[in-house]
């Protein structure tokens, strides 16, 4: 069985709003055991609308559509529905009760605008919105399709992401599970750091020839790491979750130097985790990456139990005068050497009094490179409660992937150091 979904709205194709609608049903649907096999975005245009949804239903079993049911006159989206199934708006008592209860709690008399939500078409099952206005409104129809039996489904949602997730996680994705039975889904990711995808590909050839055909690999590269996906398919969901998990172990077997963790594990957290088993302080020193280092670590919650702060230290006086950085060092070895970030991290370490810092200074782009030292070049160092040492990094060209990669680049050496 496929689903389609149709996502509503101008703002989506000018690239005023991000499309995070069709990405979070996809997801949701793909755990639930559907099979998603087409996004379509389009405009808040009457023919547009009509032109989507009959090519969508003759593709696909379900079409799920998101955006266009406001109260105000560029959404269309209801009234176009009427003119596709044949039917017209009908006010719709429970709804008006509902939009009144919403009203009521923030204290605002309903308008005569906001009184429209309560008009549904009549040919509808309307689905309640609990966090907004707008219903759902599910309809099915006799596409004709050789070969396909029973009516094609279409769900018309709020285009406001957490009325809509609310509206497919209580009600919408339930309903379909219980009438399409579908079969049963497990996912597990993998994540990697420090090597790229294709080197990462060479080393689990083998492995990867040699998945159950059950098990599905997927490469998700991302900048400064790369998500191995493995899904399973079957019938029988605590088999097809053993099957995945034992692929798994053997995937960790072959290459343990690269995984930091599991599915949505955040590499920051993973170091606060290991800083607090050690009851252990961390600090930053940051040049090129300028505290987005610290931003990820203040981002997780309970991180100031182990985190003390930051000097971000752009500027080469301020190297000197925050960080102690040897005026000399600098003219020798140059800012980005590992000399300097040395130094960062030993200043750092006793200004900020932690037991660990990360200390990083480079070459962000997308200028200031040189020959010798090109853009992307990167120097990290780790000061401990026993050394300090530093490593060589070359990045690439893009300045804002140079960025993420040299904080996950750190915070991974900061972890396996913690493991050692």
């Amino acid at each position: 069985m496929n689903i389609e979904i149709i996502n509503i709205g101008d703002e989506l194709l000018i690239g005023q709003v991000v499309n995070t609608n069709a990405s979070w049903m996809g997801q949701q649907l793909s755990l639930a055991g559907f099979k998603v096999q087409q996004f379509t975005i389009i405009g808040d245009e009457r023919e547009q609308i009509l032109d989507a949804m009959w090519k969508a239903g003759e593709r696909s079993e379900v079409v799920l559509i998101s955006g266009g049911i406001g109260p105000t006159k560029d959404d269309i989206t209801k009234t176009t529905l009427c003119d596709f199934f044949g039917t017209r708006l009908v006010f719709n008592e429970e709804a008006y009760k509902d939009v009144e209860a919403i009203f009521a709690r923030r204290g605002y008399e309903v308008t005569e605008l906001n009184r429209q939500q309560a008009y549904l078409p009549e040919e509808c099952t309307s689905i309640p919105n609990k966090l907004g206005t707008a219903r759902g409104m599910w309809f099915e129809k006799d596409i004709p399709v050789q070969g396909r039996t029973g009516k094609t489904i279409y769900v018309s949602m709020p285009g406001v992401p957490f009325e809509m997730q609310a509206m497919m996680k209580e009600y919408i994705i339930p309903e379909l599970k219980t009438r399409f039975h579908p079969k049963s889904f497990y996912h597990k990711t993998i994540l990697t750091q420090g090597i790229g995808e294709s080197f990462l590909a060479a080393l689990i050839e083998d492995w990867e020839n040699n998945l159950p055909p059950s098990v599905k690999l997927a490469y998700l590269p991302q900048p400064g790491m790369v998500r191995l996906r493995l899904t399973g398919t079957g019938d029988h969901e605590a088999s097809i979750r053993a099957l995945v998990e034992e692929e798994a172990g053997k995937l960790s077997a072959i290459i343990p130097e690269h995984i930091f963790g599991e599915d949505d594990e955040l590499i920051e957290a993973i170091v606060g985790k290991l800083l607090k088993e050690k009851k252990c302080t961390l600090g930053t020193a940051e040049s090129c990456t300028g505290g987005y280092i610290a931003h990820l670590l203040t981002s997780i919650p309970g991180s100031s139990a182990y985190y003390k702060g930051s000097i971000i230290a752009y500027d080469n006086t301020i190297k000197e005068q925050m960080l102690g950085i040897s005026k000399g060092t600098i003219e020798k070895f140059g800012v980005v050497s590992s000399e300097v970030v040395t130094e960062m991290a030993i200043g750092a370490q006793s200004r900020l009094d932690v037991d660990y810092v990360i200390a990083v200074s480079g070459i962000a782009g997308p200028d200031g490179g040189t020959e010798e030292k090109p853009v992307g070049l990167v120097w990290i160092a780790i000061a401990t409660p026993d050394e300090v040492f530093s490593k060589k990094f070359l990045l690439g060209d893009s300045r804002e992937r140079n960025i993420r990669r040299a904080a996950l680049q750190a915070l991974n050496l900061l972890r396996k150091n913690l493991l050692a």
